[in-house]
């Protein structure tokens, strides 16, 4: 889901030319319009299920109030990527507290996210694997639930301190324009914490922000798979295609950008040919966008698979087309009387025996 992070070549130099020349033309238009569609679903669906769960369905389960808090993390994820795209592809003006808040909320939701999916898959193994012993757990839900999630947001903003204290906005000179451009990036004052820093956040991102929710997941998703199809009902087979679809998702989504990361963090200070550095930061490029793309497959997969929340959801749907019905009505009927006045205004300045019009 984020990218402080998703962003780890050296600044453009002469020696490092050929990077550069990867984040101008086509590329990046391609990149912007994506992102810019990646957005406006991720916001759609991710409104969707915090609304539900505002005002038609209450948050009764630890389930709940994580797929609410996972719909949060998106929001506030898919809101600042526009505005980190917008002013890496043209020019950062909003200044260096706006450059710091914007990367370090990037990266709190990126581990908020992958955590609290983490969470919803060790929910649903209690309930499912260990349903007799899990009564006493989930009797206290929603106490339980939300200590939880305050405490996964707590780890986010800590493990993404680095990027909040080195990101600043800066000058340097594109190559292509030969124009100065003011940009936020990670910036460090000596070597050796630029060379830290430059494997441990990505390293980080990957084993915190990857790895480790793949590990929980999958275990817990085997079990319950495991503990599903030994049940031999239909209903539990189906829900095996959906546990199913969750895991292939998820590892479609984000293996292909953490391998690349991993690769290139590994490499990044080895010296490669330009055209093999080309070819990782396209990758990254590539990945990185796929990796974004679940922000909008959440809501489908976590949230609208289930027949309750696609009840609530139709009622969402419902709702919304009467608003719209009166408030077509309310704008005719004003139309309507103020036509009514004038006419009659009009008929009583030229008959002494002005008639009123009824419908």
């Amino acid at each position: 889901m984020d990218n402080d992070g998703y962003d780890y070549d050296y600044d453009c130099n002469d020696t490092m030319e050929c990077i550069c020349e990867i984040n101008t033309g086509t590329e990046v238009t391609v990149q912007v319009y994506v992102h810019s569609c990646i957005c406006v679903l991720g916001l759609l669906g991710n409104l969707m299920v915090i609304v539900t769960y505002a005002f038609y369905k209450r948050a009764k389960s630890m389930t709940d109030v994580y797929l609410l808090n996972v719909a949060i993390a998106d929001v506030l994820f898919v809101i600042s990527l526009p505005l980190i795209i917008y002013n890496e592809t043209y020019n950062w003006t909003m200044g260096r507290w706006a450059c710091k808040i914007l990367r370090g909320m990037y990266s709190i939701n990126l581990y908020s996210g992958m955590m609290l999916l983490a969470c919803i898959s060790s929910d649903r193994y209690i309930a499912i694997v260990q349903a007799r012993r899990s009564y006493r757990i989930r009797s206290r839900t929603l106490i339980y639930s939300r200590i939880i999630c305050s405490g996964i947001w707590l780890f986010a903003i800590a493990v993404s301190i680095p990027t909040i204290i080195y990101n600043e906005t800066y000058d340097n000179i594109d190559l292509i324009s030969n124009q100065t451009m003011s940009i936020c990036y990670l910036k460090f004052e000596e070597n050796e914490t630029a060379q830290r820093m430059k494997i441990l956040v990505p390293s980080i991102q990957v084993a915190i922000g990857f790895f480790l929710p793949l590990l929980i997941m999958g275990f817990c998703y085997s079990s319950i798979i495991y503990t599903l199809i030994s049940a031999k009902n239909f209903q539990k087979h189906k829900a095996v295609r959906v546990v199913m679809a969750v895991v292939v998702v998820f590892i479609a989504c984000h293996l292909p950008y953490n391998v690349t990361l991993l690769y290139h963090t590994l490499s990044l200070f080895h010296e490669r040919e330009c055209e093999v550095e080309k070819t990782v930061n396209k990758a990254l490029m590539i990945t990185e966008t796929l990796a974004y793309f679940h922000c909008c497959l959440n809501p489908v997969l976590y949230a609208f698979v289930g027949v309750k929340f696609r009840n609530h959801f139709r009622k969402i749907l419902s709702d919304l087309w009467c608003l719209g019905k009166k408030y077509i009505y309310r704008r005719s009927s004003r139309s309507t009387e103020v036509y009514i006045s004038t006419r009659k205004s009009m008929d009583g300045s030229n008959n002494e025996n002005g008639s009123s019009f009824t419908f």
